[in-house]
């Protein structure tokens, strides 16, 4: 339906005449005539009083598609830090709506998960900056310190809090249930190793290295870092090293060993193998994750000069290679080299 046949419509449905719709967003009753008879269109900073008037939302007024406002969720999400109350309730509404229909619930679970997790990021920030200020205020008192722990993915000490059992267990299920897919292993090895459980990480690698869609050198990744877990650093170096031997020119292995030597502390060679990866990516645009790491480590080695030039690359690759220009993910590259740039003396 076009939007002045639906303002007319919801303008009936309310009882209102067009001298009243007028006065009730501050504009003439010609403008609202002009409106209905499709000569002339709202004026966008309009858009939001006619939807509060009638008790709708915005996206109400156009009557997009299912799919229309799946996408403008998503897009929403994507560009804006912090969603306004009524449009995060306005937007929870509409995905939980269709999470009965079979024919969209898969879309709806994943933007609903994006939504709380949208929700749950946004909070964090704050949870950081409210914590750390009163943290400095009184350093040696505790109160504070386990929300910024958790808002920012701290390191916790005691085990009982630490360890992944909730995850193993649940992606332990997701392979029983799904035995010829590669990737529910993957997380399930990950976990199973953060953990040090090296005796069931063998076991499940086994059992994804015999699946058609194993890749044979993460396959040898994960042993090295079986042997990382138990302690046989010997064996871990290599494995890597065979594997760098046999693929020098592999994204995946340059990849995955500067990951390995990175967790090592052993950040020159990490460095360099970061820089390789970045070369060989095999598509365009490229992802981040190599100059994220390079970042990471000069960040780490106090070498603030350095990580504000990696940051400047990061954003030149968001801004030129993926055309972003106000997404989330291009403002927080920017804010992190205002940061580190801070830190430079």
């Amino acid at each position: 339906m076009e939007l002045g046949k639906k303002i007319r419509q919801l303008r009936f449905k309310a009882n209102l005449t067009q001298e009243q719709l007028a006065d009730k967003i501050g504009v003439a009753a010609q403008s609202v005539s002009k409106w209905e008879n499709d000569v002339a269109m709202p004026d966008i900073t309009t858009l939001p009083l006619i939807a509060e008037t009638f008790g709708v939302s915005i996206d109400d007024l156009f009557d997009l598609t299912t799919e229309q406002r799946f996408n403008r969720i998503e897009n929403r999400l994507d560009v804006e830090e912090d969603l306004p109350q009524d449009v995060f309730w306005d937007y929870e509404e509409f995905l939980k709506g269709q999470l009965s229909s079979e024919e969209n619930r898969k879309r709806a679970l994943d933007l609903i998960t994006y939504l709380y997790w949208h929700k749950m990021n946004a909070c964090g920030h704050k949870v950081s900056r409210y914590a750390k200020e009163a943290i400095r205020l009184s350093p040696g008192e505790k109160g504070c310190q386990w929300m910024l722990g958790q808002a920012e993915r701290h390191a916790v000490w005691d085990w009982n809090v630490s360890n992944h059992t909730n995850a193993i267990d649940f992606y332990r299920e997701l392979t029983e249930e799904n035995p010829d897919l590669v990737s529910p292993y993957y997380y399930l090895l990950d976990n199973l190793l953060a953990d040090h459980r090296a005796e069931e990480a063998e076991k499940y690698l086994d059992r994804m290295s015999q699946l058609k869609d194993a890749n044979p050198v993460l396959v040898e990744v994960y042993r090295a870092h079986i042997a990382l877990a138990r302690f046989d650093e010997k064996e871990a170096d290599r494995i890597i090293e065979s594997l760098l031997e046999k693929n020098p020119e592999d994204f995946a292995c340059l990849f995955e060993a500067a990951q390995y030597y990175a967790k090592k502390c052993d950040y020159d060679k990490a460095i360099d193998y970061y820089e390789k990866a970045y070369e060989k990516q095999p598509r365009k645009p490229r992802f981040q994750d190599e100059l994220m790491g390079i970042a990471d480590i000069y960040q780490i080695r106090g070498d603030y000069r350095n990580a504000v030039k990696t940051y400047d690359r990061i954003i030149d690759l968001l801004k030129n290679e993926w055309g972003l220009t106000e997404e989330i993910e291009l403002k927080d590259a920017i804010s992190k080299k205002n940061d580190l740039t801070a830190k430079i003396r």
